[in-house]
């Protein structure tokens, strides 16, 4: 269990980084938001900020910009791209590991290089059976979510006009690579030198499929809420404005498709048995971008509606 629990430090490190970053983002944001009477975008903060922060909606509540910053936007709908580089990248680990682990088939040279390269100890050659079925099947998890993420851009959402700032975007791309590479990055480079993998089925394996299927659940139950907002009865786009959705989690908070994201990270927590370090410092990132996210979501939806019900937090019910 030690073997198999020691962790990547470069990758721990480099989400543990890009959390703290985020924290200090969500700090900086609240703290201009309390010394400008009223609230708002928090004057006091540059206007490249405020862009870097915000896209779509919340980014038309971001203050006058600067001629220049409005050169640096790409639409929202650009979000599918996303999912297609995951769809395809991480489909590709997925195959490579099911040959490794199956038909006794190595890697790639240069995917051992990446593991190598991003700190994979090779101390842990010896790690049992469950910790190979539990990397394979988080990665399996993580394409299905990719999938089906795809699959609502193109026929569920309907973008509105909004844009993000081409940092974002470029972010967003890599950001998908990395989390199958920090996946796979959890075996070995060597795999199981020739041995076939014996699929052992555990109880965190259960708990984490059966949690992973429920935020995946509502997550798309609150995206075809948002997506009714801005068509007819027939399906027909009748609007791009926005609106205040109520249903399933809405009732909770201002955006509960950002939990369900949340709660589907920690299922991969639990399908990798809890003991992985460095997925929960991924956990942590997604914690602190989600709550930037949803909290000027918020913001902009008390803003803009008057009515808007006082109940609801922006991210974690009776928390934030």
């Amino acid at each position: 269990r030690a073997a198999a629990g020691a962790m990547p430090a470069l990758l721990a490190a480099a989400w543990a980084l890009l959390a703290a970053a985020f924290l200090a983002a969500l700090l900086l944001w609240q703290a201009t938001v309390r010394r400008r009477p009223g609230g708002g975008d928090g004057g006091g903060v540059s206007g490249f900020f405020q862009d870097l922060i915000r896209y779509g909606k919340t980014k038309r509540g971001g203050g006058r910009q600067p001629g220049w910053l409005h050169r640096l936007q790409v639409p929202k709908r650009w979000f599918t791209h996303f999912y297609v580089v995951s769809v395809l990248w991480n489909g590709f680990l997925l195959v490579r590991l099911f040959q490794a682990e199956f038909l006794r088939g190595p890697l790639p040279s240069w995917i051992q290089h990446m593991q190598h390269a991003l700190g994979r100890d090779s101390q842990s050659e010896d790690m049992a059976d469950s910790e190979h079925s539990s990397v394979l099947l988080a990665l399996l998890l993580l394409w299905l979510h990719s999938c089906r993420r795809l699959a609502e851009c193109l026929w569920t959402s309907v973008f509105s006009d909004g844009v993000i700032h081409i940092l974002q975007y470029c972010f967003g791309l890599g950001y998908y690579i990395g989390l199958g590479s920090t996946l796979l990055c959890q075996l070995p480079a060597s795999t199981r030198k020739g041995k076939e993998l014996s699929v052992h089925v555990c109880w965190y394996h259960v708990v984490g499929v059966t949690m992973y299927t429920w935020a995946s659940l509502h997550q798309h139950r609150c995206l075809v809420i948002l997506a009714k907002l801005r068509r007819s009865k027939s399906g027909s786009v009748v609007s791009l404005s926005h609106s205040v959705p109520y249903g399933d989690w809405f009732e909770r908070v201002s955006c509960p498709h950002y939990l369900a994201e949340l709660l589907i990270y920690i299922s991969l927590a639990i399908v990798l048995g809890l003991h992985n370090v460095t997925w929960w410092c991924v956990v942590m990132y997604v914690v602190f971008n989600q709550a930037l996210a949803a909290a000027l979501c918020h913001e902009f939806y008390q803003e803009n509606f008057s009515s808007y019900p006082m109940h609801r937090k922006a991210f974690i019910p009776l928390v934030f």
